[in-house]
């Protein structure tokens, strides 16, 4: 799923490489898929997007938005991009894709389930979208230690750390990947329940936050993520699917793993409280 890392990598990749291609023609929903979700008018996204030219991207929490000169495409969860400089190379099965007059291409291809908006610029609606585009998170300006500790208050007094982390877009782009290695950092469970945390929890757990996504960013992302290009990133997670039942590099006990709301978590019994 995209991330603060991945969307912070695949935005900065597409000013590198992408700026100023112009788009000859776009297809959706190339492939079925339930869990495709598109928002705004699909019948107006050719209207939106043919013959305009790639001015940029930004990340907007988890969010990849990228800009023409007058429209804007935002991908979200897990609605990956994938270019392609060869066409031979191009895949057959997409939910949207992205041609551009140079024969290279965009092709976006849904991980479970993921979104994708099309509006004029500056014209998204969308609450998901205006909640991510406006909150503070670790990568922007604005996410001081007295916000983040003000979040948990305004959220109710009976959460775990996962739950005050990661859901009700608290802070945008923070999910249930790059949560792992936050909390593995702080030393703190995810099921820790938060009405019983310290100033002294909810500063290890701010300056983890802080930490780990500006590693996870600087190095391209997660290994268990794929950038603009195909390629993994940099970062070797801590907590992982890569690392379920290997030593944990903190004590050396065995990491585990257990479902916890809806997802999967993995901690070390010994390096984590409860």
């Amino acid at each position: 799923m995209l991330e603060l890392p991945e969307s912070y990598t695949i935005a900065k990749q597409i000013n590198e490489h992408l700026t100023g291609k112009i788009i000859s023609y776009i297809q959706v929903l190339q492939t079925p898929h339930k869990f495709a979700f598109f928002n705004g008018e699909v019948d107006k996204y050719e209207e939106y997007l043919e013959g305009q030219t790639i001015t940029g991207a930004v990340f907007q929490g988890g969010m990849v938005q990228i800009n023409t000169e007058d429209s804007m495409i935002v991908l979200y969860d897990g609605a990956y991009p994938r270019y392609y400089n060869d066409r031979k190379k191009f895949p057959k099965k997409h939910q949207f894709a992205i041609y551009f007059d140079d024969g290279t291409g965009i092709f976006v291809s849904i991980q479970m389930y993921g979104g994708i908006t099309v509006f004029p610029k500056g014209g998204c609606t969308d609450g998901y979208y205006a909640s991510s585009s406006t909150k503070p998170n670790p990568l922007t300006d604005g996410f001081t230690f007295d916000y983040f500790q003000a979040l948990y208050p305004a959220a109710g007094k009976k959460l775990s750390a996962k739950a005050f982390l990661a859901t009700q877009q608290r802070i945008p782009g923070l999910g249930n990947g790059v949560l792992q290695d936050i909390l593995w950092e702080a030393g703190i469970d995810p099921r820790y329940p938060m009405q019983d945390a310290s100033e002294e929890d909810f500063r290890a757990l701010y300056d983890a936050a802080n930490k780990i996504i500006k590693t996870m960013a600087e190095q391209g992302g997660r290994d268990t993520e794929r950038d603009l290009f195909g390629q993994k990133g940099n970062y070797i997670t801590q907590l992982s699917k890569n690392s379920l039942n290997e030593p944990c590099t903190r004590c050396g006990y065995e990491i585990h793993k257990t479902n916890y709301m809806g997802g999967t978590i993995y901690f070390c019994e010994h390096c984590q409280k409860r």
